[in-house]
């Protein structure tokens, strides 16, 4: 297959380019220390300052096959501390405002046991080891 994702699957061009946006730049830091091409501050995709924050949050108070998940306090804590290095400074302020209803989304689309169980056996066999 050749072309573009847009092209292939015939959706529109904005929607596509949003989202290269997003797996592209979603690593970047609002101090330039981030990758994969080390952007800075406006540099950074909006939608990509977005997702970073989005990411983060997910990725600290998400169970994973590899560590436990964080409490929302923590992960907020971890968030503000990054506020103007990690995350851009007034997407930090509208978390804050905004952090109930990120806590209640995480709630609604948490694994449940059995999806996490399942996780940990697609990881085990993806490593070809038994672990238990």
């Amino acid at each position: 297959m050749a072309g573009s994702a847009a092209v292939q699957l015939g959706g529109p061009a904005d929607f596509f380019d949003i989202a290269k946006e997003l797996v592209h730049s979603h690593h970047e830091k609002w101090d330039g220390s981030g990758y994969p091409q080390g952007l800075k501050d406006l540099q950074i995709p909006i939608p990509a300052r977005l997702m970073s924050i989005a990411d983060v949050y997910d990725a600290l108070i998400s169970p994973r096959v590899y560590k436990p998940a964080m409490l929302h306090t923590k992960a907020v804590k971890i968030i503000v501390e990054g506020r103007g290095s990690f995350f851009a400074p007034e997407l930090v302020d509208a978390f804050l405002d905004l952090q109930h209803a990120f806590q209640n989304i995480a709630h609604r689309y948490a694994d449940t046991e059995d999806e996490l169980a399942e996780k940990v056996d697609f990881a085990i066999s993806a490593i070809g080891q038994d672990l238990s």
